[in-house]
């Protein structure tokens, strides 16, 4: 028995991790993945960088907080909505993601390789 058990955790696992969601709560999605849902106005683009990545091109209507400012901008943001959340790699963006997601955010997409990774229109 302890070893089905063994079995059915591993294949949970590898399927959580096959559906690209996390053990953290929040899901990462590619940056083609990401275009789908801004197009179906499914999500808020939470950008995490700095003010002045910001400036240099975002995503149209991005939400800038950046990464070391969030914790204390919690409150300003609806833990019922879904959030997008990027940065220029996709490092600071797993660190916000899992910031949200461990104070009730139930709805966060991780964009894997972050603005590196965006081939679509940008905003100055």
């Amino acid at each position: 028995m302890n070893r089905f058990r063994l079995i059915f955790v591993i294949s949970f696992a590898l399927i959580l991790a096959a559906c690209g969601i996390s053990s953290e709560g929040y899901r990462n999605i590619s940056s083609d993945e990401a275009k789908k849902l801004i197009d179906n106005k499914g999500v808020v683009v939470l950008d995490v960088r700095t003010p002045e990545e910001y400036q240099d091109g975002h995503i149209p209507n991005a939400l800038l907080v950046p990464l070391q400012e969030l914790e204390y901008k919690l409150n300003d943001l609806d833990k019922n909505e879904p959030y997008l959340v990027v940065c220029r790699s996709g490092n600071r963006s797993t660190q916000a993601s899992e910031i949200l997601t461990n104070n009730s955010f139930t709805n966060i997409y991780n964009m894997t390789g972050g603005m590196n990774s965006w081939v679509y229109e940008i905003a100055k």
